[in-house]
């Protein structure tokens, strides 16, 4: 770097994104995105601004937007963020409500991006567009820096999995360009974000009205900045993968045209198969093999995540709409009770103990939440939380169920890994949430000597192995004896116990 440029402010990446295509080539996954935040901070604004510098606003919809943005502002441009908020009741008001999405491509890749409201009423909007995302835009108004909103928001997009965080610090015409004042609110967020568990942040001083640092540097605006525009940062961002982890395959609907063929119809959730693979019908247990894969048009040789089929097995078994086909190998996790976090959606919020319905895919069951522990936002801490949970708070919980349940955590799986809950007497989605962790059906200890020395402790085998795990476990492991077991033989071994159970 030479010397006029050691003052410069680098774009606060802590770690650079995983350039996903080879420099000059294009990258054909396209990178689904989100823009989150505030009131009024410039979601829509901004990527209006980039649709029309990416020339993806055709001319009928330029001519449109001429005529629908009445008198122009000071410096003679158009409202981009009519390109975005299209309801009636969004233009009136001048705010957005709804989710948009647009498409746009650059000759480096494609995008898909979620414009969702800042308004605290609509944060269910917010959580709607962030479960499908790969990267979150993250606006913050130079003059206002970071709000609740924005941290709510941040909170609620690491929550749905998003591990790439873009801080858009906007409107720093406003504020002078002022490279203190971007200093500040950089560094808050880092510190706030990496509480949350983010380590890809890259953030950008802009101007969304102008475009500066959208698409085009504001080099002349911003001597003091050198790091990427927003286009350059998308360009380079990785879009997650579905193939991790094992097959899935939530049945919707179970295909009988006739007495010689039964199928079984859904969109592959992850991992892939081919004919000849193993499979187990959970929460059944039965296992099968593949004998056909069918789609529309056609018999395929692989299924891959994504792809829409019907699935043929090689012999008659009981499936129905909601259970979930998986590989034998690999398999999710089954039982009543598991860890959440969930987002409350509405007024009411969630009272601990009713009974909700959760849906996860095609499946339904009845289920009881306990929270007991809610995130305060100020402070990015955990607290301890036993009473409801009140409208767009976020809170872990224990989700106790009647019947076996089946999910992969939402890190290994964001479709069957994700639930909402439902008011069985409103009918109305009152939260969403992410699975973190499958909970122990059986805890307890007894003693298992006359003397009391010796005590039988049981635990979740995934607990169980943190523990050994220890330093502390390490240095006795020689007085200690190891029994694996079922949840049933556990239970008959502390019956046997008597009353020191």
């Amino acid at each position: 770097m030479s010397a006029t440029a050691t003052s410069t402010v680098s774009s606060a990446t802590i770690l650079p994104f995983v350039e996903a295509a080879a420099r000059g080539q294009r990258d054909t996954r396209p990178l689904r995105l989100i823009t989150c935040g505030s009131v009024d901070d410039g979601k829509s604004t901004l990527i209006g601004r980039l649709l029309w510098d990416t020339k993806a606003v055709k001319e009928d919809q330029a001519a449109t937007l001429a005529r629908d943005s009445g008198k122009q502002n000071d410096l003679g441009l158009p409202d981009f963020a009519l390109l975005l908020d299209g309801l009636q009741a969004e233009r009136e008001q001048g705010i957005t409500i709804d989710v948009a999405y647009r498409y746009f491509a650059t000759d480096r890749r494609s995008f898909i991006v979620a414009d969702t409201p800042g308004h605290e009423q609509y944060t269910r909007n917010m959580a709607t567009g962030a479960s499908t995302a790969d990267l979150a835009v993250l606006l913050a108004d130079a003059r206002a820096g970071i709000l609740e909103q924005t941290r709510r928001h941040a909170t609620i997009a690491a929550l749905m999995g998003i591990k790439q965080f873009v801080l858009a610090v906007n409107k720093v015409d406003l504020v002078n360009y002022d490279k203190a004042i971007f200093e500040k609110i950089s560094h808050e967020f880092r510190e706030f974000a990496l509480a949350l568990g983010v380590r890809q942040i890259t953030a950008i001083p802009m101007s969304a009205l102008k475009g500066e640092n959208v698409v085009t540097a504001a080099t002349s605006a911003m001597p003091w900045y050198d790091g990427p525009t927003l286009i350059e940062t998308l360009e380079l961002a990785t879009a997650r993968s579905g193939q991790t982890g094992g097959f899935r395959l939530p049945v919707q609907r179970v295909s009988r045209p006739g007495e010689s063929f039964r199928g079984y119809q859904g969109t592959v959730a992850g991992g892939s198969i081919k004919p000849g693979d193993s499979v187990v019908v959970l929460p059944a247990g039965t296992v099968a093999n593949v004998k056909q894969i069918v789609t529309f048009d056609l018999v395929r040789n692989a299924a891959v995540s994504g792809d829409a089929i019907t699935l043929v097995l090689d012999r008659n078994v009981d499936v129905s709409r909601g259970d979930l086909i998986v590989s034998i190998e690999g398999q999710p996790m089954t039982g009543k009770a598991f860890d959440a976090q969930i987002v409350a959606l509405q007024p009411g919020g969630i009272e601990p103990g009713k009974r909700y319905w959760l849906k996860t895919g095609s499946r339904r069951q009845r289920v009881s939440v306990e929270p007991w522990s809610q995130l305060e936002l100020k402070t990015g801490a955990w607290a301890a939380h036993a009473g409801a949970l009140a409208m767009n708070a976020i809170g872990k919980v224990r989700l106790s169920f009647e019947e076996q349940a089946v999910f992969d955590t939402y890190e290994q799986n964001r479709t069957t890994g994700a639930f909402i809950l439902i008011d069985p007497d409103t009918l109305n989605t009152v939260a969403g949430g992410m699975i973190t962790a499958r909970r122990g059906e059986l805890g307890g200890l007894y003693r298992g000597d006359a003397d009391g020395q010796r005590v039988v402790l049981s635990l979740p085998a995934d607990l169980a192995e943190q523990l050994m795990a220890s330093d502390l476990f390490a240095s006795r492991r020689d007085e200690t004896e190891i029994r694996r077991m079922t949840a049933h033989e556990a239970t008959e071994l502390f019956a046997n116990a008597g009353s020191d159970i």
